[in-house]
């Protein structure tokens, strides 16, 4: 998949997945990745699977609503966040909103 740059969302650099690896440090764990001997046979090639089952969240959705709450100016961080799911990006809106003491509705 390739990422193309719009108005909205200008291209992404290398120094701001720097940066967001480094805002993550201590929130989110760095987490393995496991070879599957099976789905390599089933495949015929190496697989791998990135555990981020392990999160606290049980997903990688949290690494993604950090970032961007935490980006947010003062005035959007007081008025709060509000995330319209049920499932794994509500989890990860919900503690990182908590972790940064912003109000959040899901």
């Amino acid at each position: 998949m390739t990422f193309r740059a719009t108005a909205r969302h200008p291209a992404l650099i290398l120094d701001d997945v720097r940066g967001a690896q480094k805002m993550l440090s201590g929130v989110a764990r760095v987490t393995a990745l496991e070879g599957s001997r099976h789905l390599s046979e089933l495949v015929g090639a190496p697989v791998h699977l990135k555990c981020e089952n392990l999160q606290r969240t049980g997903s990688f959705k949290l690494r993604g609503a950090y970032v961007r709450i935490s980006g947010l100016s003062p005035v959007e961080r007081a008025a709060g966040v509000v995330a319209a799911s049920a499932g794994n990006h509500a989890q990860g809106v919900a503690l990182a909103s908590s972790l940064l003491g912003v109000r959040s509705t899901v």
